[in-house]
């Protein structure tokens, strides 16, 4: 069955909604640019980031540090150097959703089959380096303004609604919509262990839908999974299945909000770009608003 995306940009294309943030949205979201502020919009990343507890956290290695010339290894000339590596899984912290990260019956964005995802390629179609850098105008919907909504809130179209029509903006065509419902200003100060990846405010689908019919290029929002959690009876992370599957629409999860939101800030220069993974589900990155 066709998807409300689906060819849209062609039977091949493996871009989806970014395809609408084009060179007319960058110079217009660089117009809106006034002081130069430039505000991150990500979450420090470290063996503690909150992370859903069937996924390993971060580990980082120093491989070459202060310890080694203590110990003893050359330094010519007297330089020195430090080096490390890390491992950690590509959802954790502030990340994208890639567009091959879900899918339905078998069929991901623009109808191209699930088998096209293997544990020894990874995904040969919708990867996340399929995925440009997307600098846009970005608008914040404050949901969050009387504090962090309660566990289980949905987010639907009436409230984002009046969430635009409080901030005086409307979401328009190539827009990045960023979401603060202040779950993750909730967790701040748990342990991983006391954090519940179960149950939190998010979009629900109408609320979706609402963004889709505005042609906005990609949503991100403040909490785990976009969705509200637990899902509706019956359902199983139906804005993922809506957005990511049916309109192409990439997802940016654990944003941090809160600093735009002090800032008064409601549309500005968004800027974000996934690291180039070929056959990802997803990137962390850090993106930023430029007020």
């Amino acid at each position: 069955m066709a998807r409300e995306g689906w060819g849209r940009w062609g039977e091949q294309d493996e871009v989806g909604a970014p395809n609408l943030a084009g060179p007319e949205q960058v110079r217009r979201a660089a117009g809106l640019v006034r002081s130069g502020r430039v505000i991150p919009l990500a979450q420090p990343l470290h063996a503690t980031t909150p992370i859903p507890h069937h996924r390993a956290p971060m580990m980082h290695f120093m491989g070459r540090d202060g310890g080694d010339y203590a110990a003893g290894a050359k330094r010519p000339g007297g330089f020195q150097f430090a080096e490390d590596t890390v491992v950690l899984p590509l959802h954790l912290g502030t990340h994208v959703d890639a567009l091959c990260h879900a899918w339905c019956d078998d069929q991901l964005y623009n109808g191209f089959p699930g088998s096209t995802l293997r544990s020894t390629t990874g995904a040969q179609r919708l990867g996340v380096e399929k995925l440009p850098p997307l600098v846009t105008r970005g608008i914040l919907l404050d949901l969050a303004v009387d504090g962090p909504l309660p566990d289980g809130t949905p987010i639907g179209r009436a409230a984002l609604q009046s969430a635009a029509a409080r901030a005086g903006v409307t979401p328009e065509s190539g827009d990045a919509v960023l979401l603060r419902t202040g779950w993750l200003e909730a967790q701040q100060g748990k342990p991983n262990r006391l954090i519940s990846f179960d149950t939190e405010p998010g979009l629900d689908e109408d609320g979706a839908l609402w963004l889709a019919e505005a042609d906005v290029a990609l949503v991100g929002a403040d909490n785990f999974a976009i969705e509200v959690l637990p899902f509706p009876a019956g359902q199983v992370f139906p804005v993922h299945q809506r957005l990511l599957r049916d309109h192409g629409m990439p997802l940016l999860e654990g944003m941090q909000l809160k600093p735009l939101a002090e800032a008064g800030a409601t549309a500005f220069l968004f800027m974000a770009a996934a690291l180039p993974l070929t056959g990802a589900t997803g990137s962390p990155l850090t993106p930023v608003a430029v007020l």
